[in-house]
Formats: C-alpha cells, structure tokens, sequence
C-alpha cells in the first residue's frame, strides 16, 4: 500500500514538473507553405505541431489567422527549439506580459457645447450619427449593471455586428447585454497557462479598471455621478451613444500577448469600427510586438486603434505603443481639482489633493512623525510602522515603491490618525487624488521638503488634516501628467511619439462592484463610479473621440482620422500659457504632448489631413532593414519584396516630424497632404524652429482646387553647423494655415546620432 502511494506520489510529482516547465509560446508560420491537402491553417499547424515535437494538439491554446498568421501553444523549451528549427516556422517567441496603463471630461473637451455647429453638424446629430459606430474595448471586463450601459431609446444593434456575449456563471447574456453592451468575451488560456486559472472565466470585471476605460469611450449618461460626493455631475463618455464590446484580455497577473491577440483577432472578426487598449509592455521590434501586429490587422479593415503611452514619466525614452499606425496617448490634466490642506502647528497651511470621503480629524491638531532614518518607515511600507510611535498620530510618508493608498492603509493599521503623502524629486510637483482609507493628502515636493523639515526641526510637530471638496475652472489647464511616458520613440526615432494627449488626471468614470475604489483587499467600500489617473483613462477618451469623427466622416481610414485628432490639438493651456509639465512645472516638448491636447471640434473639420494607406506603412517596414520575413509577419501577405523601400523611416507621410541630424547635416523629407474641406482651398506654410536650423518648405503655398485633390511638398532641415550645439534636442513646428484652419505638425530635432 505504502509503495502504491510513492509511486502514485512519485507520478503526480512528474506531471506537476511537466506542467511547471511548460510555457505558452506564440508561433509565427510561414502561412503560405500551406499544402493544398490541409483544408485549413489549424489543421497545418496541429499537424506541424505533432511532426516536430510530442506535444498533443490539445496543448493549442489559441490558432490566429486575421490579425497573426500562426498559434499559441503550450510547449517545454526543448520543444519550442525543436519547432525553431522547421522551414515553415517563422519564429517562436515566449509569451509576453503586458500591463495595464492605470465628469467633468466631456465639458472640458467642449463635448456638451449642445448649440455649437461641429463641422456643420450639431452635437445631437454627430453622437445619433455614432450609434452605428462600435468600439471595441480589450481590458479587464465589464461590469454590465453599471447606468454607464443603460441602453434606454437606442435602436436595434447594427445587423453587420458578428459579435457575441459569452455566457459564465455570473454572467448572463440575456440580462447582461442589451443595445448598449452588445459584445463581451474572454480570453483566459495564456493566462490559464501562466497562472493555473486561479480567476473565474467570465467577462465581468473583477478589477474596476475595464469598466472605467468602456464607460470613459462611450457609456452613457448618468445624472448625479460622482465617487463618493466628489466629482459630483452627468458623467458620459466621449460618443455616449456609441456601442460597446468588452474583450477580456487583463487578469489578476497582467494581459498575456496571447489572450491579447485572440481578442484583437476576434474584435475585427466581430466588425468593431475603433479599437481602445489601455495596456502595454516594453518597446521591441515591430514584428515581436503582439499588439503592434494585430493592430496592423485593424488598420488595414479602416479601424483606428488607440492605445496609452505608458506611466512611466517623466523619465525620457519609456514610451508603449509606439507603431505608427497606432495613437499613442498621453496624460494631461483637467480643469477640476480635489483640494485638501494641512495646516501646521506653526501656522503654515499647505495645499494638496485628496478623495477621503470618511469623518474627517476635526479641528484639534495632533503630532506627527516621519521616519526619516529608516527607508521601509518613511516610505510606508507594509509592516513598517511601529505602532508605538505612530499611534494617535499624522504620519508623513514619501511617495513611490508601494501604491499611494496602500500607505494611508499602513498608517491606518499601525494606529495612525492621518497621514501626508509627500511627493519626492520622482514625482516632482504631480498631484494624483486617491480616496484614501483614512484623512489623507498628497503634497508636492516642494511643499512636501517644507513638510519634512519641519516634522525633523521641531521639537513637538503638530498638524491637522481638511478637506475641501471639488474645485472647478483650475488654473493653469491642462498640465501634461508627470506619469505620461515620453519620447523618444526607440524603436524608431524617426517617428515622434507620443501623438496626442487627452484627460488622464482624477478621470470619474463606472467602476465594478466587486471591488472598492482603492481596489485594495481590505477597502470595503461600493462605488457605482471611481476616479482613476493614468494614461490607460487618456486612451479611451481618444478612442471615443475616433468614434465620433468615425460617425461624422464614414469613408474615412484610421490614418486620416489620427491626422485630424494630431493636426488640430492645441498646446496652449486656458491660461493662454504654452503647456506646461506637471514634473517640475516647465514647459512641455513634444516628446512629452505629441502635437498636443486634442480638440474635438477643430479635428472633426481639419482642412488638410495627411493620409497612409497600407503601402506606405510596408514602405516604412522596409526602410528599418528587417528581415523581409519579418515584414510579411506583420502585414500578413507574401508579395512584400521591399524593391521600392526608401531609405529614411522619416519619409512615411506621418501627421509629424522627427529630424536626427549626427551623421548628415541636411536632412529632407516630402509630406502629401489631401484636402477634406472646401473646393478652392489655398494654405500657406509658417515654420518655428531652433536657432541652429534652418527650414526651407517648397512650395511655401498650397492651393486644391477640389476636395479630394492631394499637393506634395519638401521640407528641408538644415543644421547650420557654426553655431555651438549646446543642446541635444530642439522642437519646432510646420503649419499649414489659412483663415479657416491651421494643420500643424510639430518637429522634434536631436543632435549627436552618428
């Protein structure tokens, strides 16, 4: 008996060791070396799979054919060697973890300007207009009994929608969808693979952050919204009567390429008109990029994809999503504020930002205490607080490492009365609001030196925590965020990134009830709505916004539709100031805004836009020296032979310009710009560049006399080499103008690449 169990024992032990050195791995195929005897692709690639290594077909995790030619697979790494060396194999890469990018908006962005003319609609007419439009959202979810999906007087689903809602356990597609929610699926198996599926496979969102992002595109109007008291309004989406598919492709552990690439694939198979991924990983080649290649796929059916920039500013080059034929978004600031102040027991009162809707301190100061000798103490993290010195008292706690809420938790569970959250040179003078466990704030670095100086000079520091609600009509507005990620661009600095910023900062939007606003195990709170920051809230604003022009303008492709959103956006803030960098106060470049913060109504009637077709991004490919393999990857077809490649990425027909001089110092590139205004229309060009350059732009006028009719012209940059080069980056601007319309394209210039 005893013998059976250790044998029993020992088997289950090499099972479990097999299991564990299993990995899922995305396999590219060569698709056309097909043979004809294979009726399909999935038929090839089992077969395949079965010759090369011991796998079993069912360790298929997902076949793609639309937006990838090839399959995820559960393999052992001698496997995924065995499967490399086959002629019909492309390449085989391991699995890649993406994360994600974590009502007063619509006023902000002029979007509830109902008597306004937009492009010679009316708002009514443009978001009636938008219920034939359908945005796809691949996140973590949806929380379908959210007022943000009410479906109240819509009409029918649009008839060419193939999409569906994938039934669960707490997930009913007869109750759960409707004429508002019409799509919502998951896609589990990488991560299932990676994790053992420790989650419930459902599309409902356990975690808040795909409900935020959807009802940000397109939810519907909610009166009295607000997120505890703050923020208190209607909250709608950018094209509220829009359509919404949820594709769940985010769990506890993060957003697996493979369940991202499924979802990408089945969302165009669906018929989305705008793809929004709040998600995003590090920069590597085009043809390694799951998200790069399936949004390839979308551009080529005409659907534009937005996607966030990433929150890892304001250190330069940490920029996600950078593909051109992707919107990269960044974060900027609204004009509405939750201020909070800290007042001193030697009478100093400072002012920060909090969502603490709790009973407040009162009006009696108490001690307080920062830890200032110890790392793991001053910066609140878990376990670190002796009770004994923080009891009763406000404790002080540097940002960064652990989430802003967990440290007001910390300070709560070691006795604290309130805490002051001080931002340090990382975070510089960027104020996120956070509804915190206990009276809580966050102050700025300087304030927060001041804070901390005080705290260690005196001999008894006392404070006392208030709060003062919601503030609206903020000055200055919008500040890019201090998190948005900046340029420039790695993968290809010929490409200025970001291309656009929208509202990323204290964004209320419908959050899901399965978890409290912190999001933290311990907050037990309910919120209908939450206020979030990140460019993952950015993103879906200009996904809505897509949506709209989508609406308004039906024939176009995804390119034009980014040119009109890149060419219109403005860089002065509402103080008539150019924008400025919540870092550190100084003003903005476009490494950090793009071409600026968008304007809904200036991009619904551009003038001129600036238009890519497929070929001018296979063009593109060819001109970065991949592997001609490599490029037939990412666009999906075998005729791509790069004959009449050019030999500048900058010479891609692209809204902006990035100019490297180094090696050349002239440098030249030609734009072709397509009228979508009126007949008869003339344009004349303004440039602003630095000293050391001198732009020359032929011809200096434009004239089309039809819509539709396209004008080339070349713009020169020449570096003027006598003048000392002290810095090395400068930004300037080429603009088209005329009485109607300005179609401005900013100009990043770097010095020193060889």
């Amino acid at each position: 008996m005893e013998s059976g169990s250790a044998i029993s024992l020992f088997v289950f032990a090499l099972v479990l060791q097999s299991c564990l050195a299993k990995k899922t791995y995305i396999v590219q195929m060569k698709h056309h070396q097909k043979p004809n005897s294979y009726a399909t692709q999935s038929e090839w690639y089992a077969d395949s799979l079965q010759s090369l290594t011991s796998a079993s077909p069912d360790s298929v995790l997902y076949t793609y054919d639309t937006a990838y030619q090839g399959f995820a697979v559960a393999l052992e790494p001698d496997e995924a060697d065995s499967l490399r060396q086959s002629d019909a194999v492309l390449g085989v890469y391991e699995d890649t973890v993406y994360t994600l990018h974590t009502t007063r908006t619509p006023k902000f962005l002029g979007l509830d300007d109902v008597r306004g003319m937009w492009a010679g609609h009316t708002l009514q007419e443009l978001n009636q207009a938008s219920q034939d439009v359908i945005i796809g959202v691949l996140d973590t979810g949806v929380w379908p009994e959210s007022k943000s999906f009410d479906d109240a007087n819509m009409p029918a689903v649009p008839s060419r929608w193939r999409g569906k809602c994938e039934r669960a356990d707490d997930f009913d597609p007869k109750i759960h969808c409707n004429k508002k929610l019409i799509g919502a699926q998951f896609f589990s198996r990488g991560y299932n693979m990676a994790s053992g599926g420790k989650e419930t496979q459902t599309p409902r969102d356990e975690d808040g952050h795909g409900t935020h992002t959807a009802s940000t595109a397109a939810g519907s109007l909610v009166a009295n919204a607000s997120l505890l008291g703050y923020a208190s309004g209607t909250a709608r989406g950018m094209a509220p009567l829009a359509r919404v598919a949820a594709y769940k492709v985010c769990w506890k552990t993060g957003c697996f390429g493979s369940d991202i690439l499924a979802g990408m694939e089945q969302a165009i198979l669906d018929g989305v008109d705008v793809l929004s991924l709040s998600l995003g990983g590090g920069s590597v080649p085009y043809y390694r990029d799951t998200i790069a290649i399936g949004a390839f796929a979308a551009m080529e059916k005409g659907i534009p994809v937005s996607c966030s920039a990433g929150n890892s500013g304001p250190t330069k080059s940490t920029l996600a999503n950078v593909a051109p034929w992707i919107m990269t978004v960044g974060a900027g600031t609204l004009d509405r504020d939750f201020p909070a102040y800290a007042t001193l027991g030697n009478g100093q009162k400072f002012t920060g930002v909090s969502l603490y809707s709790g009973r407040g301190m009162g009006e009696k100061m108490v001690e307080m205490v920062y830890s200032k000798g110890n790392t793991s103490s001053n910066l609140c993290l878990e376990g670190s607080l002796d009770p004994a010195i923080v009891r009763g008292k406000v404790v002080v706690c540097d940002r960064g490492i652990n989430a802003r809420v967990e440290k007001g938790a910390v300070v709560r569970d070691a006795g604290g009365v309130g805490m002051i959250l001080a931002n340090t040179a990382a975070s510089g003078e960027e104020l996120v609001a956070d509804s915190h466990l206990l009276p809580g704030m966050e102050v700025g670095r300087k304030v927060g030196d001041i804070i901390r100086e005080y705290v260690k000079t005196d001999k008894k520091p006392m404070a006392v925590i208030s709060f003062g609600g919601t503030t609206l009509n903020v000055k200055p507005s919008p500040v890019v965020a201090a998190f948005s990620s900046r340029g420039p661009n790695t993968v290809t600095p010929q490409i200025l990134k970001p291309d656009v910023i929208g509202p990323g900062v204290n964004i209320l939007a419908a959050w899901s009830e399965a978890v409290g606003p912190t999001g933290l195990e311990q907050d037990s709170r309910k919120a209908s709505f939450n206020i979030m920051s990140g460019t993952s809230m950015s993103c879906p604003h200009i996904s809505g916004l897509a949506a709209l022009l989508k609406a308004a303008h039906p024939d176009w492709s995804a390119s034009m539709i980014k040119s009109a959103l890149m060419t219109t956006a403005y860089t002065r803030d509402n103080t008539n100031s150019s924008l400025r960098d919540a870092a550190d106060n100084s003003y903005s470049n476009p490494w950090a805004h793009g071409a600026g913060h968008v304007d809904p109504q200036k991009a619904l009637s551009p003038g001129l836009v600036y238009d890519i077709n497929p070929q001018g991004y296979i063009g593109f490919l060819c001109s970065l020296g991949y592997d001609v393999e490599h490029i037939q990857t990412i666009v999906r077809r075998l005729n791509v032979t790069c004959s009449r490649k050019s030999s500048d990425p900058g010479q891609l027909n692209y809204p902006s310009f990035s100019v490297l001089f180094g090696k050349h110092r002239v440098v030249r590139y030609s734009r072709e710009l397509t009228n979508v205004g009126v007949a008869g229309s003339i344009y004349q060009v303004a440039v602003e560049a630095p000293p050391s350059v001198t732009v020359t732009v032929k011809p200096s006028r434009l004239v089309f006399r039809n819509v539709g009719d396209k004008q080339l012209y070349t713009v020169t940059f020449v570096w003027k080499k006598a003048l000392n080069q002290l810095d090395r980056n400068g930004f300037g601007y080429i603009s088209w103008n005329n009485a109607q319309h300005q179609v401005k394209s900013p100009v990043s210039f770097s010095w020193g690449h060889t």
